[in-house]
């Protein structure tokens, strides 16, 4: 397993002390990956997402047993006749940040890692912190101040020490990366760490199997760092080569309307968000105005012939309770999706009569 750059390919092995190479640049994660045999997993009895450990990064049995806390396996559920919501809400931690950060503090617990350090708007810290209790990690979590006493609560909890940060969620992330400068700990950060996509690809693995061997014709995904639309895309490109599909399905990335740099950018066919004027948004979980690996988003959701929507407020708030009289009661950043939902139908009525599968991200329980 080793790191290589996305921008000058430099290759660096797989250690605690590197997150980005040399000339600054992003990194990409290499090991080698077998195939799936999909048949033989029907009789697999392991029902988290390890069953596929053959296609995820080389960790040790004894060590995954010592980390996992049974996440993936979530179920779907039918929100409408053609509409199924994945409810990934059923994790350990209440949202699918579980899926990468499992992944992520394996490979740290392999390393020898004693001292992680993240920035988070919530979901994310909430899940490495849990994780890096059951694997004796010492966590530090950054998170913008206004991150709502649920999460905090939570992520105290797991006695990770919490870092409140003034200035939005860039301030935070900056805050993080001070601190691990001068401690040297390991930055588990589900942006800058290619390692979490890995366990958040799983989704689509997944979604694979319930539909038997098929996927659906739609798929929605909320995008603010890109961690979902990342795992999907490499799924999505591991199926076909392995030859399972033979064309990817609708991809479709939601932003909020009042923080959406990247759906601005892909309509306008640029290569990066422009600058914007960031609004407050109840979808505290995209609501990032320049994504570290913004260019890599708006490439990956182009390979995919994907496109993107922006959704109000008000639908935010509208498609929330629409699903808790369903009975699926999630937080307001998982309820985009939904929304995002109801704008493709309104644009594109042609696919009111396709198959297709939202994210149900994390709980409402975080919500209030």
């Amino acid at each position: 397993m080793q790191y290589r750059c996305n921008g000058c390919h430099t290759s660096y092995s797989f250690d605690k002390g590197r997150y980005k190479c040399d000339c600054g640049g992003l990194l990409q994660i290499e090991y080698p990956k077998k195939p799936l045999d999909f048949a033989s997993l029907a009789t697999c009895p392991e029902r988290s997402l390890w069953r596929y450990a053959k296609a995820l990064p080389p960790i040790s049995w004894d060590i995954i047993q010592k980390i996992t806390m049974g996440e993936g396996g979530t179920p779907l559920i039918r929100l409408e006749k053609h509409l199924w919501g994945k409810a990934d809400y059923f994790m350990p931690t209440l949202s699918f940040k579980d899926r990468g950060a499992v992944v992520l503090v394996a490979a740290m617990s392999k390393l020898g890692v004693k001292h992680c350090i993240i920035d988070s708007s919530g979901n994310a810290g909430t899940a490495i912190a849990a994780y890096s209790a059951r694997a004796n990690i010492s966590c530090e979590v950054f998170v913008p101040i206004e991150t709502n006493a649920q999460k905090i609560a939570q992520i105290e909890a797991y006695q990770a020490t919490i870092h409140r940060i003034e200035g939005g969620r860039e301030a935070t992330a900056q805050a993080a990366l001070d601190r691990v400068e001068l401690t040297h700990a390991f930055y588990a950060s589900h942006v800058y760490n290619p390692l979490f996509w890995e366990g958040t690809k799983t989704y689509l693995y997944e979604i694979f199997e319930q539909c038997e061997g098929n996927l659906p014709q739609v798929l929605v995904v909320p995008v603010g760092n890109g961690t979902l639309l990342m795992g999907l895309t490499i799924a999505l490109e591991e199926l076909k080569s392995w030859g399972f599909i033979t064309k990817f399905p609708l991809v479709v990335a939601v932003q909020a309307a009042n923080c959406d740099p990247l759906a601005k950018a892909f309509s306008r066919g640029l290569p990066e968000g422009p600058p914007i004027n960031n609004k407050p948004t109840v979808a505290d979980g995209i609501a990032i105005t320049h994504p570290l690996r913004e260019t890599q988003i708006l490439e990956a959701l182009r390979f995919l012939r994907g496109t993107f929507i922006t959704v109000t407020e008000e639908q935010i708030l509208f498609a929330q309770r629409a699903l808790a009289l369903r009975g699926v009661f999630v937080e307001k950043t998982s309820a985009v999706n939904y929304a995002g939902y109801l704008n493709m139908l309104e644009q594109r009525k042609e696919l009111k009569d396709v198959d297709t599968v939202i994210p149900l991200c994390g709980s409402g329980l975080k919500s209030f």
